[in-house]
């Protein structure tokens, strides 16, 4: 490739710890022209992250780095002085990262925040504001002056994306690294977002680099794609090759690990199966219609903030060993809705049990667990495993010891005197599972429980949810924008638009016949993301 945007040539890191160097990265190449998106996969800790901060130097104190070539647009990036690597960092290379809401600033309104950046650059103040708009409006927000003028709160997750986005742009970078853009979004907000960047590439000939643990996503919108593996490329080729015909071993786990929208619930070899049979009668027939006694009602349920409906009239039923799938875009109600029938937010109304005493009262709420997106924030970072599992076993009457809880939960006994900054992400979120269940524990909210981790990490936490309701008949209400995952693990779906219920019924039914328009933008909008890049 002549004259390329990105240059890498046996790149290797190694990070500094109480063991010694440990490399993350080794003999890492990679080449990226004008105009071309390139994918890196891989599971956690697969050296992905790692790539990227040895591209924009951000590496931290102490970090050994070699390299026979690292340049960003002919740039040498290793041998920059200080004063050199901030110039190249704010005119060559922009990043967008998962979470737009941590990259913004709370405290300006978002049109400022980019005008900041023209600033920076020269403009004047008036210059700076007609880019500003003009740079709104090219990230596809109508009411480019009601947008600017709006603080981070007050825009949605796919909103708040944009701006970020239209704020790296503004620099005209040569290189736009993307680190897991799209992750809190649902599918149609993704595909939009996806569709904007690729757009916008075509349009201003800038390269790209998508990282990301959602291998169809990174097929359907690169040319190429690069595998990782305890920091070695094990794989690189065109997207639709590495996806449909992939020839390592370990491309071909990632891809068997992923679940598929297109496939009926009861035919998967791992969970699927398990979450279809559970807490039924051995003589009930598993059709789709069958539909398992009630044990939570919710009745017209509505719940308002500072004057805005965010759930309006909502009602439905989760039977006893039930799943019950909760789709949506961002900021349809999903999480209050979870909320709600925790009991962690007031709301009009009913939500109750079929439990003995009847009733809505202190007795019921500790029965309700919640398994939240973010394990971190849900994990008290002072706490080791053991004292986290001790609590929830003792606030939950539960007769196990840690131990057996942990090992119920795949947990070795080697993690339960470590703190939660010591673990990785899938261990983090197997403790808080391992938390919903100290106890007996009827119904478990699972909102968002494996958007933010890898394939193969997302396919051993939903078996470990099939099999913990295998042995307990726990029901669960799973919370998700992933529909594929959804699909394989609900019996039945419901899909929420604008605070409203807009389709309740049995998953297949949801996936192959879907009735309201919404619904059908929703599983379109997954299928295209899974489909390759030009097939």
């Amino acid at each position: 490739m002549s004259n390329p945007v990105v240059s890498v040539a046996d790149l290797t890191v190694s990070y500094r710890t109480r063991r010694g160097m440990v490399p993350a990265l080794r003999e890492f190449g990679l080449v990226i022209g004008a105009g071309e998106s390139y994918g890196l996969v891989g599971e956690s800790g697969s050296g992905k992250s790692t790539a990227a901060l040895a591209l924009t130097r951000y590496l931290p104190p102490g970090t050994d780095v070699t390299a026979a070539e690292l340049s960003i647009a002919g740039i040498p990036v290793l041998g920059l002085d200080p004063a050199e690597l901030r110039a190249f960092r704010a005119s060559t290379l922009a990043v967008v990262y998962q979470e737009p809401g941590l990259a913004l600033n709370p405290t300006m309104p978002v049109g400022s925040q980019i005008a900041e950046v023209y600033r920076l650059h020269g403009a004047d103040r008036a210059a700076a504001r007609a880019a500003t708009l003009a740079a709104v409006e090219r990230v596809r927000l109508v009411t480019a002056e009601a947008i600017a003028g709006r603080y981070p709160h007050e825009l949605s997750g796919g909103q708040q994306q944009r701006i970020v986005i239209a704020m790296a742009l503004a620099s005209k970078p040569r290189l736009l690294i993307l680190d897991e853009p799209t992750t809190g979004l649902d599918s149609q907000v993704e595909a939009e977002i996806m569709a904007l960047v690729d757009g916008l590439r075509s349009e201003l000939g800038f390269a790209s680099i998508l990282i990301s643990h959602n291998l169809p996503l990174v097929a359907a919108h690169c040319q190429r794609v690069g595998v990782l593996q305890r920091g070695g490329l094990v794989e690189e080729g065109a997207a639709a090759d590495v996806l449909l015909a992939p020839r390592h071993p370990y491309t071909r786990a990632l891809i068997a690990a992923l679940p598929d929208i297109g496939a009926r619930r009861h035919a998967g070899p791992r969970a699927t199966a398990v979450l279809a049979s559970r807490a039924r009668p051995p003589d009930t027939p598993q059709s789709p219609s069958a539909v398992a006694e009630p044990l939570v009602t919710v009745a017209n349920l509505t719940k308002r903030y500072h004057g805005k409906t965010a759930l309006r009239d909502v009602s439905f039923t989760v039977g006893r060993g039930e799943v019950l799938g909760l789709v949506g875009e961002s900021g349809s109600g999903k999480t209050t809705l979870g909320l709600s029938v925790a009991g962690l937010t007031r709301y009009d109304g009913s939500v109750s049990f079929a439990l003995a005493d009847r009733r809505r009262g202190r007795k019921v709420l500790p029965r309700v667990q919640v398994v939240f997106q973010n394990a971190d924030a849900s994990l008290n970072p002072r706490r080791t495993v053991r004292r986290v599992l001790a609590r929830s076993i003792e606030l939950l009457g539960g007769s196990q010891s840690v131990e057996s809880l942990a090992a119920r939960t795949g947990l070795t006994e080697e993690l339960l005197d470590k703190l939660p900054h010591q673990l990785s992400g899938g261990q983090k979120q197997r403790v808080a599972i391992a938390r919903a269940f100290g106890g007996h524990v009827p119904l478990v909210i699972c909102d968002e429980p494996t958007s933010a981790l890898d394939v193969s990490s997302q396919a051993r936490l939903l078996d470990l949810l099939a099999e913990l309701q295998e042995r307990t008949g726990v029901s669960y209400l799973f919370i998700s924008h992933d529909l594929a995952v959804v699909r394989q693990v609900s019996d039945r779906v419901g899909v929420l638009y604008d605070g409203e219920l807009i389709e309740l019924k049995d998953a297949d039914q949801i996936f192959e016949r879907p009735e309201h328009p919404y619904t059908r933008a929703l599983v379109s909008s997954a299928l295209a993301l899974r489909r390759p890049a030009g097939r």
